[in-house]
């Protein structure tokens, strides 16, 4: 059947997420963007979108694309379409419209030439017009303008995709439905409940959570109770196969409802809330699947017979002045129940204030962020049992740190860190980056890198010369941690600090502690896990970033290679430009288990991304060529336990780049980047290679105080 193109579009933050929805549902060619998805199917797929999407927001259906700089030429893109195959004369139409960087910059103004051009040509062929109904028309329009181009929509959804049709009344600015799925998945619930587990919010409000949880767990269409969709006035609508949807879907529901689960149960202490929480669930058709009940936190224990299972919560962020205090206690109990009575549970807690979020007083295995709305959260993803030691307030859970009187030194960097974080900070954000360079020995007498992950810092301290004493280098140390929880609003708890070392071997990914907490960053439009506390380094090279952009841009169509991996951040980017197949090779099972994570973090699986561990120098010998991109990044200096002998790469890297090329294919490029300062290419040592400097253009913003970060060429076989 014919493919047709579709955008999802997503809250931010979940769009990882429903690229495995998608592909789950029957879609194609699916493609992470930012705030949706792009897949490929036939209307018959887009509907089951619909109907079974738990966090898409609208299913979109692009009609066309048209460049629109002026009013004029908006209208008569919109004209250029016959509106006849889509709406009636006498139908309905609503038309949504978001403009950004273009020159029409009014966005109510576009949708009403969108409107009139449509009213114009019905009027004009017809003398009738459609009118417009806000609520529920027949065509809905999505208008997207976007650097003067305009991408014009069918909104399949017809109203957002959160709007399931059981909620009535909202108690204290419940989740939205969508939001509560993502939770719920992120936290591995419809794996927990194939295994018989149970479910548990201590603080449920208007039943939510719960619900959800429920229609997961009983098989049930998220939007089997809507009585509207967009595509229901259109013209093409093809009722047969959106019947044989229904019909399914009530199939897998009344299935769904025999089956037997353990609890899921939700408790709060407004007995409002729990009345609502009632009122959800039987207009969802589950209230025989869940319980509701007024309990306090006091009162959190175990259902009967359940050994396993999820509590999730999604408490008060303490938004209104003078409730933090308050809430640190309502947390700190929680994760004080969590702690004394789930042993072999998991938790999951959503809230968008940290010091909150610390005051549980357990360790986060996993840190996600989400967005509640406009508001930045974190979702903490908790192992509960002896390991996972529970931490009073009184002993310092959530505290925040006093911060120092600054010295004129200090002071003097404070300064600096606000004049790079003015310009780098919205140099990030408008590029999507979660994570950047802020600081780099500017000064002197502060040796130290500054990293901003997410609100989190990595500080390296290099190590101080042998005529510094001790104490004054401590004392300075304490003083930059003062100056960044001044100038970043943080705490200290959010400072991880290193100390770097001239490195030897493979010294640089020697595990400093083990506490395996890992926090999603954003790289664009990529996704990654990094450590802060147990390694040098985090998983993710920064001073790369434009190179693993560069790798993007080229890697559509390709035959994809990454010698020495690491975490499989490059192999991440090629998959997400188009690469028909990656391969990583790695001689740490750590690094490739953890580019795996990276991978299906982004939606992809192992299948079409290889993870091979062995030592690269040996791997070489055996491989069989035909990559047409290949990344090469070798360590300067290593003598690892893996190895035959010792590695150099100045005094290697001939013999290594002669082994590289032999597996390109014809055409193929190889990046070749390394981090040794004083390293030298002889060009004429490699007659055979075309090698072009490009340094410069890897170079990204954050690290352009120190240009010799690293070294990086595009290479091609001469021909």
């Amino acid at each position: 059947m014919h493919q047709l193109q579709f955008f999802a579009t997503a809250a931010r933050g979940l769009e990882p997420l429903l690229v495995n929805e998608l592909v789950e549902l029957g879609a194609t060619d699916v493609r992470e963007a930012r705030a949706g998805v792009y897949f490929s199917g036939t209307l018959s797929t887009a509907y089951r979108a619909c109907l079974w999407s738990r966090l898409a927001s609208r299913i979109l259906y692009p009609l066309r694309e048209f460049v629109a700089d002026s009013p004029e030429q908006l209208y008569a893109g919109v004209r250029a379409i016959d509106w006849s195959e889509h709406s009636a004369a006498e139908g309905s139409l609503a038309i949504d419209c978001s403009v950004s960087q273009s020159q029409i910059t009014h966005s109510h103004y576009a949708a009403l030439k969108v409107k009139d051009a449509i009213v114009d040509q019905f009027r004009e062929r017809s003398g009738k017009r459609p009118s417009i109904d806000l609520e529920k028309p027949d065509l809905r329009l999505n208008v997207y303008l976007h650097r003067d181009q305009a991408t014009l929509a069918l909104d399949l959804s017809g109203s957002s995709l959160h709007r399931r049709g059981y909620r009535l009344d909202g108690i204290h600015a419940p989740l939205k439905q969508n939001l509560a799925a993502a939770i719920l998945i992120r936290a591995g619930w419809p794996e927990m409940v194939a295994q018989g587990g149970a479910l548990i919010d201590p603080m449920c409000g208007s039943g939510t959570l719960p619900v959800e949880a429920a229609l997961m767990a009983t098989d049930s269409a998220p939007g089997l109770l809507r009585d509207y969709y967009g595509f229901f006035g259109w013209l093409q609508f093809q009722e047969p196969d959106w019947q044989a949807l229904i019909e399914e879907a009530m199939q897998r529901k009344a299935e769904g409802l025999q089956r037997k689960l353990r609890s899921i149960a939700g408790y709060d202490t407004d007995s409002r809330a729990i009345r609502t929480s009632w009122q959800h669930a039987e207009q969802a058709g589950i209230d025989k699947q869940v319980h509701f009940e007024k309990r306090a936190i006091g009162g959190l224990v175990p259902p009967p017979g359940s050994r396993t299972g999820l509590i999730v919560a999604n408490p008060p962020y303490g938004e209104r002045l003078g409730e933090e205090k308050e809430l640190r206690t309502v947390y700190n109990r929680l994760g004080e129940r969590m702690a004394s009575h789930f042993s072999g549970w998991r938790a999951a807690v959503i809230t968008s204030n940290t010091t909150l979020g610390r005051s549980i007083g357990l360790r986060a295995g996993k840190i996600h962020t989400l967005y509640n709305g406009a508001i930045k959260c974190q979702l903490l993803q908790f192992e509960l049992g002896a390991d996972n030691r529970w931490q009073s307030l009184a002993e310092g859970a959530g505290r925040k740190s006093a911060i120092r009187q600054l010295s004129p030194g200090a002071e003097m960097f404070a300064n600096r860190l606000r004049k790079n974080r003015k310009k780098i900070a919205k140099w990030a954000k408008r590029q999507g980056f979660d994570c950047y360079r802020l600081y780099d020995s500017d000064l002197p007498e502060y040796a130290v890198a500054v990293d901003i992950y997410d609100d989190q810092v990595h500080l390296q301290e290099y190590q101080p010369p042998k005529e510094i004493p001790v104490e004054k280098a401590e004392g300075r140390l304490l003083e930059i941690v003062a100056a960044l929880q001044q100038v970043l609003e943080i705490d200290e708890e959010q400072v991880h600090v290193k100390v770097r070392r001239r490195q030897k071997g493979t010294s640089q990914y020697e595990k400093l502690d083990k506490r395996g907490e890992l926090l999603e960053v954003a790289e664009g439009n990529c996704r990654f896990l990094v450590n802060l506390s147990d390694y040098l380094d985090t998983g993710l090279f920064l001073d790369h970033r434009a190179t693993r952009r560069l790798l993007q841009e080229m890697a559509a169509g390709t035959r994809f290679l990454n010698l020495f991996g690491y975490t499989g951040a490059a192999s991440v980017h090629a998959a997400m430009g188009g690469a028909v197949e990656t391969t990583t090779v790695d001689m740490s099972r750590t690094y490739l288990d953890w580019a795996q994570k990276n991978l299906a973090l982004n939606g992809f699986d192992t299948a079409a991304h290889r993870l091979i561990q062995a030592d690269c120098l040996a791997w070489l010998d055996e491989a069989e060529p035909g990559y047409d991109l290949i990344f090469l990044d070798p360590p300067t200096f290593s003598n690892s336990k893996g190895m035959e002998g010792t590695f150099d790469v100045q005094r290697d890297y001939v013999v290594l780049l002669q082994k590289v090329t032999r597996l390109l294919s014809p055409g193929g490029v190889l990046i070749f980047s390394n981090n040794a300062r004083t390293f030298k290419m002889d060009a004429e040592a490699l007659p055979e290679l075309e090698i072009e400097e490009i340094t410069g253009r890897t170079i990204p913003l954050d690290f352009e105080r120190n240009p010799r970060i690293h070294n990086c060429w595009r290479i091609r076989l001469k021909a």
